[in-house]
């Protein structure tokens, strides 16, 4: 829900916004002349009082709008407004009532697959896992199983715990390519870490894709379930004081790529960019992808802009 206070506030300074993705808005930028707004500024006030603003031109941003306002050297009665905003949000934010997470559960039809059965659905299963390169080790180490009825017939079920053990999300895949939905996840929220109970955060950290990708790496792998890292993962990341990490996503996340570098960049950490070119990891195999690692050199700034700027041409 948009803060209408504050976005009165932000217009009487910048002049009229546009509403962009969530509770974005997005400004004429004051620090150069452009033909697009290109300022954005997130107008949903967390709970520390904060929003955050980048102005993708000339990559000025900050974690609060009391930045923007220094450097737009404003008279003193619009940071007084613009505190009584805030406080006003924060407080908001703090009384309200959180609802109680629902307790996710794997489907109730999921079977083990390191458990053999002498069915169909069984060898399909195992047949599936075998094209992919998973290896009855990392049906183990994994927990991987599979539905035979139920919601999640034919499907192939790799379940994610948490640190502490708890389920946190799974995936679904089809072993049956008559099967016209591959995939099947359930509808809970993705802001959790892949695979935690696996990790240690005292070594490298490589961040995959999906699953499936994750295996092929075998060590220390992370899937986001997606393209995008999320506000979970990146603060444990940055808690942890992970030192290096390693970013293995799809050719065609490229841009999502980039973005996660010049995050973890900015936070003093050393970043490994692997341009997957001829596929992604579960496709390339555990030697492939590390030799890969292997071969990848930490990226520098010079690397990144090069790669902002190679992405322009794509």
């Amino acid at each position: 829900m948009k803060n209408i206070k504050l976005l009165q506030l932000l217009e009487s300074v910048l002049g009229k916004g546009k509403s962009t993705s969530g509770n974005n808005i997005a400004f004429f930028s004051p620090f150069v002349s452009h033909y697009k707004p290109k300022l954005e500024i997130d107008i949903d006030t967390n709970h520390a009082g904060e929003n955050a603003w980048h102005c993708w031109i000339s990559d000025k941003k900050g974690r609060s709008i009391v930045t923007l306002f220094k450097q737009l050297n404003l008279p003193k009665e619009k940071f007084e407004q613009l505190n009584r905003i805030v406080e006003s949000s924060r407080y908001r934010s703090n009384t309200t009532i959180t609802e109680k997470p629902v307790l996710l559960q794997l489907p109730t039809d999921y079977r083990p697959l390191w458990i053999e059965k002498k069915t169909p659905d069984y060898r399909n299963a195992m047949h599936y896992l075998k094209k992919r390169g998973i290896t009855i080790f990392d049906i183990l180490k994994y927990r991987i199983g599979y539905c035979e009825s139920g919601e999640y017939s034919g499907k192939i079920i790799i379940p994610s715990y948490d640190g502490s053990g708890q389920l946190n999300y799974f995936v679904s895949r089809a072993y049956y390519s008559s099967d016209t939905q591959r995939h099947k996840n359930p509808k809970v929220s993705k802001d959790i870490i892949g695979f935690e109970l696996l990790i240690n955060w005292a070594e490298p950290i490589i961040l995959c894709e999906g699953s499936f990708d994750a295996i092929a790496v075998k060590r220390n792998a992370i899937p986001l379930f997606g393209k995008i890292i999320q506000t979970t993962l990146q603060k444990k990341i940055i808690e942890e004081r992970v030192r290096n990490i390693y970013i293995c996503l799809d050719p065609d996340a490229l841009k999502n790529a980039i973005q996660i570098a010049e995050r973890f960049m900015a936070e003093g950490l050393n970043v490994y960019f692997i341009n997957l070119k001829h596929g992604d990891a579960s496709e390339l195999g555990f030697e492939k992808i590390t030799k890969i690692l292997a071969d990848t050199d930490v990226l520098t700034f010079e690397s990144l802009m090069k790669l902002k700027m190679d992405m322009l041409w794509i």
